[in-house]
């Protein structure tokens, strides 16, 4: 049986709801916890370093934004 779900879930809701619909033990809830953060912080990281060259930031510009030069 084929369920459609609509907004207002996502579609990493709707996806995680079709996996735990097949049981997923308790166990496994922590190491999918960690893997989705996993992904997550290196797509924001991923974005920051690429927003980071774009500008042209330098070490030099932290250390102005650190010691509140700028």
């Amino acid at each position: 049986m084929q369920t459609t779900i609509q907004p207002p879930l996502s579609n990493i809701q709707v996806e995680l709801l079709k996996l735990y619909s097949v049981g997923v033990p308790d166990e496994y809830l922590p190491d999918i916890k960690r893997m989705i953060a996993k992904y997550l912080f290196e797509k924001a990281s991923d974005r920051a370093d690429k927003i980071w060259d774009e500008k042209g930031y330098s070490e030099e510009t932290l250390k102005k934004w650190i010691s509140g030069d700028e």
